[in-house]
């Protein structure tokens, strides 16, 4: 699973179904002997930690390659990783820069490989997002989410992820910061079968207003440092506070997928607002993972 855009409404609705009982539920041993490799380049709290334990739920194993051990496409080729671990493990867990490493990663290897984040997507975490909205509202068709911010790898999976299950997505971006061309054509493919719609502006007004969910990203992203200054400056008005969810519906969810940065994408506090489910989304990454793990690993 490399793009949110693999799976089908039905495959979504399931792995939201399996993860909200696996929620309430002691996990079976459904992977006892299976093991999973967790092949990141880049560092990780909640995609490593909700893996490892979901793993462990279910009764399988984890090995955990850092990049300093590994030293992906430097110290040993992308396929030549790919071929000697499918010889010892049962699926790819890979985190890394780019997107192009993880296609490399899934032509040459014979087990499955997730992405758990890449420079295009983060599919877990958008597809673990929309649990959150479902056990929250109950629903996902008809919602609106508003994004606010870059039009970075959580935007372009949560966008496909809406276009895919009839939620409706607002995005406001500063100028030369939109969402990827290549991701809205393909999520205007998917609302023309769901019924849904795709909203850009650069304008958080105007994508915040009656949204039923307000979600927004820090402004730089790791790889980005250097880009650090100017992009403050670009997104100096895209701030998250009080008085911007206020246009949202009253009883709007607020969502961030962590790390927060306090005073810049969001402003101080608002974690801990009465409509802020963040620290729910964190909890729901070990959840959905399970579900993920057992539709992936087992087929029963």
């Amino acid at each position: 699973m490399l793009s949110v855009s693999e799976l089908s409404p039905d495959e979504i609705k399931q792995l939201i179904e399996q993860a909200l009982i696996m929620k309430q539920e002691d996990a079976p041993y459904l992977l006892s002997g299976k093991t999973l490799a967790l092949l990141f380049e880049k560092p990780s709290l909640r995609t490593r930690v909700s893996f490892e334990i979901a793993m462990h739920q279910l009764g399988g194993y984890v090995v955990y390659l850092s990049p300093d051990e590994i030293g992906v496409g430097r110290r040993e080729p992308v396929a030549d990783v790919a071929r000697v671990l499918s010889r010892y493990v049962d699926c790819i867990v890979a985190r890394t820069f780019s997107q192009e490493t993880l296609y490399l990663l899934a032509e040459h290897s014979s087990v499955p490989v997730i992405n758990a984040l890449s420079d295009l997507e983060h599919p877990c975490q958008a597809l673990s997002d929309l649990l959150t909205i479902y056990e929250k509202k109950g629903r996902l068709a008809g919602l609106t989410l508003a994004f606010i911010g870059d039009g970075n790898n959580v935007a372009n999976s949560l966008l496909l992820a809406a276009s895919l299950t009839g939620m409706n997505f607002h995005i406001a971006s500063p100028p030369g910061y939109e969402i990827k061309n290549a991701v809205l054509s393909q999520g205007r493919e998917f609302i023309a079968l769901s019924g849904s719609q795709i909203q850009l502006t650069n304008e958080p007004r105007e994508a915040v207003k009656d949204a039923d969910i307000v979600y927004t990203d820090v402004w730089t992203s790791m790889g980005q440092e250097a880009e650090a200054e100017r992009r403050r400056l670009a997104f100096s008005g895209f701030q998250v506070d009080d008085k911007l969810l206020s246009l949202a519906k009253r009883d709007a969810l607020f969502m961030h997928p962590l790390p927060a940065h306090h005073g810049e994408e969001i402003s101080a506090g608002l974690l801990d607002s009465p409509q802020s489910v963040v620290f729910d989304q964190a909890e729901n990454r070990l959840h959905f993972q399970k579900a993920l793990l057992a539709a992936i690993l087992s087929p029963r």
